[in-house]
């Protein structure tokens, strides 16, 4: 049986990323830390950590992968979101129905919010 146990993002400044992401998804980062790599946890135990490595690397817009976060109060996490430093990503072809909202954190990795109420 395989599961996903960490979703791997590569980073430029992994200070500031730990951070944004650490209180974006409420996780902790794991006391053990490398100059280079910030493994992050759910705080409840619950789901798959988010790993950040410090590796320069080259923006693909489309991305070839995002991540998919679900809120029952889209409206709330997109203003919190913002307010942590991310930026909402205008897509024309979004459709006006859309269930998703298209944010970018500090780096510019894309990442959706999924009205799940």
């Amino acid at each position: 049986m395989l599961r996903v146990g960490s979703v791997v993002l590569r980073v430029d400044d992994l200070q500031r990323q730990t951070a944004f992401w650490a209180a974006a998804l409420d996780y902790l980062p794991r006391e053990e830390s490398d100059d280079d790599f910030q493994l992050l946890r759910p705080r409840d135990g619950v789901g798959p950590n988010v790993s950040l490595d410090l590796h320069r690397s080259e923006l693909h817009v489309p991305p070839r992968i995002h991540l998919d976060l679900y809120a029952d109060d889209q409206t709330g996490e997109v203003k919190r979101l913002i307010a942590l430093g991310a930026t909402e990503v205008h897509w024309d072809k979004r459709p006006p129905d859309a269930d998703y909202v298209i944010l970018a954190d500090p780096e510019g990795n894309r990442f959706c919010v999924i009205d799940a109420g």
